[in-house]
């Protein structure tokens, strides 16, 4: 699946997105230059044997690709991918891995045990 990402191309990196998983708190931050993103769910993985003997079954895992437009070529009112000779492509990605921690309050005082 693509995504139009706001903003415009440039060197300067702003976040992209954002990916939590609430029961244990962990957050994937991704930062990026680019105009878009092609998120891949890995719903084609099937038993596929990846590092250290490790088997990933359907929706094993996820990917982000930061990218310009797949079919720029085709529309001129999309930004070029074309590099000319001498010009330089720049490509920014950083992405970083947090825990989030999330508290909830209530108005009520926890029961005490007798």
């Amino acid at each position: 699946m693509n995504y139009v990402l706001d903003g415009n191309s440039s060197q300067h990196l702003r976040k992209v997105a954002t990916v939590r998983e609430n029961v244990s708190g962990r957050k994937l931050e991704l930062w990026s230059n680019q105009v878009g993103l092609q998120f891949s769910s890995g719903g084609m993985l099937n038993a596929t044997k990846g590092k250290n003997g490790a088997i990933y079954d359907k929706y094993g895992g996820i990917a982000l690709d930061t990218q310009d437009f797949p079919d720029s070529v085709n529309h001129p009112n999309f930004p070029s991918q074309i590099v000319r000779p001498g010009e330089t492509y720049k490509h920014y990605m950083k992405s970083g891995f947090a825990e989030e921690v999330i508290m909830h309050i209530s108005g009520q005082k926890p029961e005490q045990k007798e």
